[in-house]
């Protein structure tokens, strides 16, 4: 007698659910899978990190302490890298970042977008809205420097800025990708971005308002909105039955560039 067994069905004759989500030969479940799991894993060392701050660990103390203090020594020493740091903190600043990323929602509005709108929208009111609820729960105190080069009202961590910049990169990088090509145009936004959201955290803890550990929390919970508001983009375009996408190839809706109002 065989002891081959058929595979797992559902009453309805379809696949089971944990066969639609891990088959390669259904790849909108799979892509699905791993958007929400990419989301998840980029919480876990956020997690990590939130843990270690509010635990006051000491390594990760003596580490934040060792970087502040050689660049704020650096910063008295160089006015004009100061100048620099604080032109290139206020330009990138939370507030400018929404207002470039609302001029982009109005923009998308009046292509008919309205759905591909919403999403960057949302992504950018989420962020904005867990960031400063973590630093009232996380209660974490700014540098104390002798001499400080520049000052910021409120808790620390995580990093706002850090957090503003990852999220608007991100939807910019999102959006924009349909429109810029495979080439140097593609490279170009790509590097854009990243050095908007690395310079805009670095320049934090050069100024001496935050600590490295508040900027990477602040990378790390945009890169993980950003994951997650995706994931949900991505489940609707499931629904509506438009072709799959790798959002950090394609964009989230690459269509939209071609046919204005298809998301």
């Amino acid at each position: 007698m065989s002891t081959h067994r058929p595979p797992t069905v559902a009453p309805t004759g379809q696949p089971s659910w944990q066969r639609r989500r891990f088959d390669p030969d259904h790849a909108l479940g799979l892509r699905l899978t791993l958007a929400a799991t990419a989301a998840f894993l980029v919480l876990v060392p956020f997690a990590l990190l939130t843990l270690l701050v509010l635990g006051a660990w000491a390594p990760l103390h003596r580490l934040d302490a060792t970087v502040t203090d050689a660049l704020h020594s650096y910063a008295q020493d160089h006015p004009a890298w100061v100048v620099l740091m604080r032109v290139w903190t206020e330009v990138f600043a939370p507030m400018p970042l929404r207002a470039v990323v609302l001029l982009l929602v109005v923009w998308l509005l009046r292509r008919g977008a309205r759905r591909l709108a919403l999403w960057a929208a949302t992504t950018m009111v989420v962020g904005g809205l867990v960031g400063p609820l973590l630093k009232l729960l996380v209660g974490r105190d700014r540098p104390e420097l002798l001499d400080p080069v520049a000052r910021a009202a409120g808790y620390s961590f995580p990093s706002g800025h850090a957090l503003n910049a990852t999220l608007a990169a991100g939807v910019l990088v999102l959006v924009l990708l349909p429109y810029v090509g495979r080439g140097a145009a593609r490279a170009a936004l790509w590097v854009a971005a990243v050095l908007l959201t690395v310079v805009t955290g670095l320049s934090r803890v050069a100024l001496g308002v935050h600590f490295t550990s508040d900027v990477v929390g602040g990378w790390l919970l945009g890169v993980a909105v950003v994951a997650a508001t995706t994931a949900a983009f991505t489940s609707w375009r499931a629904h509506t039955g438009l072709r799959p996408v790798q959002p950090t190839r394609d964009g989230v809706a690459p269509e939209v560039e071609r046919h204005p109002g298809a998301a």
